[in-house]
């Protein structure tokens, strides 16, 4: 049995190491690589590997993992802010798309209405453990978009009960003796809930506190693990979602200390199980299926994308979202879910629907997850919004600041507050849409447009401003435009960021009143915190710090005037350096 797990594990990982390389690639995504993968090892192909269904319900703890990482990344305060997305998009998307999907089948494959229902349902949710990921690579999960596009996942994860409700009361099956009415299954969820949110308080957090303490790395790790498979179990045990009690553990934890620690330390297994669902997946599809009514299989996974891009983008600019984002959402959410498996073998054993059509219904989730990396990138022109055009945001518009402050990231930010404390009237300009959505979204007003463009910065006011600063992300700025603006606005003082010591370098001898690299400072602070922190007195600390500066500004200086990096490259700093410097300093005389 061992040797036949091992003989497994060695096939299913290095199929799906082969087939991730060579999507990557071509430039397709992870996602279908294991589908891809499993299908080819799988019963219906190569059959190399056996067992599927419990090599699935193995895999299926990376989902579970996948939600707790999300809950970490989502404190209860930042979740009470969500609600009217979770349960208003949330809600209108699983109540809309199921209706519409049942007219779907009963009407193209003239199933029963009771049937219809019981499919159109789990095909009404989509692939939490695909699109997560997707979010999380973009970096989009934290943005307006990724928040909604995960409200109505955890919507839907938090519909699974009440969906396997409704299937027990279609059911045509006698009901087993003991089964949990529906109704307590409900009161077993809040309870579940307010159990867990119990346990995170009064258990989990001491308990990290407690091996906090030890500084044992190792127990870190068996502590994460226990957790999520803990709180997974409990659900599980009251027929509750698995994801749902690790994700609830997660937002428990989402204000602890320990937050970074527990992702770090959580997030290769995520990787790795969630890998191996995927490929469990692509085992289960079941060609046979396919291949005796492929125009059926595709013709409703192609009815499925349809049917919910439309709906999810409709409720999307219900919701007062552009339409290019609302497409997005839409088309982001369009595949059917790993639940779906879930929700049809219930609908088996409820004998309203075939084993037949359980299969067939199940290549057809399938093939519709494997069709969103497609879909995402073949529709990325139609979902960007030109540099100027149709972005649906204001430009700016000259209102009397007295300063214009270009980029708004994380640099731009710290700028504009700390003018904005001194009741300096501030112009705010970015081109990133989610940044401003974000920023919106906080009262802050920052105007759509490209602030290194001569007639945007006359037109937001820079004729009148009494400052301009450049603080955009890149290596963007140089002496030329800087003394354009100089020309163009005379009375204002120009301020820009520098990437790095070659902005420097390209802005040398440009009319501005300061250059701030953006880096240098806080990395002079840490430097200065550790020293201290290793016992170096403050007066040699202060020395060292004047030395570093003098020979990175006459490094510098040499470097703009020679045109080469390489430039007094004997003043950079070593310890013998610095020793000699100090030691010629104390010297008399």
């Amino acid at each position: 049995m061992t040797e036949t797990a091992l003989r497994d594990g060695v096939v299913m990982l290095g199929f799906a190491l082969v087939f991730v390389l060579l999507f990557r690639r071509l430039g397709l995504g992870a996602t279908l690589a294991f589908l891809v993968a499993g299908a080819v090892v799988g019963p219906h192909v190569l059959g190399l590997v056996g067992d599927v269904e419990q090599k699935r319900g193995i895999a299926e703890l990376g989902i579970t993992l996948l939600l707790f990482l999300v809950g970490l990344e989502l404190s209860p305060a930042r979740l009470w802010r969500m609600r009217a997305d979770i349960f208003g998009l949330g809600l209108l998307q699983v109540g809309l798309c199921a209706i519409a999907l049942t007219g779907v089948i009963w009407w193209f494959a003239s199933f029963s209405v009771s049937a219809a229902l019981a499919l159109a349902l789990p095909l009404a949710l989509s692939s939490t453990a695909q699109v997560l990921p997707m979010l999380q690579s973009a970096g989009r999960l934290r943005t307006p978009f990724g928040e909604r596009a995960f409200s109505i996942l955890l919507f839907q994860d938090l519909s699974i009960v009440p969906l396997i409700t409704i299937i027990a009361a279609l059911s045509r099956a006698p009901a087993p003796p003991g089964a949990t009415p529906g109704w307590l299954l409900a009161i077993y969820t809040v309870l579940a809930v307010a159990g867990l949110v119990a346990a995170g308080r009064f258990v989990l957090r001491p308990m990290f506190r407690l091996i906090g303490n030890l500084g044992e790395r190792e127990m870190f790790i068996f502590a994460a693990l226990f957790t999520v498979i803990a709180s997974a179990a409990i659900m599980e045990t009251l027929g509750l979602s698995t994801a749902l009690g690790a994700f609830i553990a997660g937002v428990m934890l989402a204000d602890s200390p320990y937050r970074h620690e527990l992702e770090a330390d959580v997030d290769p297994f995520r990787s790795i199980l969630l890998g191996l669902f995927f490929l469990s997946v692509g085992m289960l599809l079941d060609l046979d299926a396919i291949a005796a009514r492929p125009g059926f299989v595709i013709g409703m996974a192609a009815l499925l994308i349809v049917t919910k891009t439309a709906i999810i983008s409709a409720i999307g600019l219900l919701f007062r979202m552009g339409w290019r984002q609302a497409l997005g959402l839409g088309l982001l959410l369009s595949q059917g879910g790993e639940f779906g498996f879930v929700l049809f073998a219930q609908a088996q054993n409820a004998l309203l629907i075939a084993p037949e059509a359980a299969s067939l219904f199940g290549a057809i989730v399938t093939l519709s997850m494997a069709t969103t990396p497609f879909l995402m990138a073949l529709t990325k022109g139609l979902r960007t919004a030109p540099e100027r055009a149709a972005t649906g945001m204001d430009e700016p518009r000259a209102d009397g600041a007295s300063a214009l402050v270009i980029g708004y990231g994380r640099f731009g930010q710290t700028v504009a507050q700390m003018l904005s404390a001194q009741r300096i009237s501030v112009t705010l300009i970015d081109r990133d849409v989610e940044m401003i959505e974000t920023a919106g979204s906080f009262g802050m007003k920052v105007y759509y447009g490209d602030g290194t463009r001569m007639d945007l910065l006359r037109q937001a006011g820079a004729s009148e401003a009494q400052v301009i600063a450049f603080c955009t992300d890149g290596d963007q700025l140089d002496r030329a435009f800087l003394e354009a603006v100089h020309t163009a606005f005379p009375d204002a003082a120009i301020f820009a960021r520098a990437y790095d010591r070659r902005s420097l370098i390209k802005m040398d001898g440009a009319p501005v009143a300061g250059k701030v690299r953006e880096v240098f400072e806080s990395a002079i602070m840490m430097a200065r915190e550790a020293m201290a922190n290793l016992g170096v007195d403050s007066e040699m600390i202060a020395r060292t710090e004047d030395e570093y500066r003098r020979r990175d500004a006459s490094r510098l200086r040499a470097q703009a005037d020679q045109g080469d990096l390489h430039a007094e490259a004997e003043q950079m700093f070593t310890h013998r350096s610095i020793a000699e410097a100090i030691a010629a300093e104390s010297e008399p005389g």
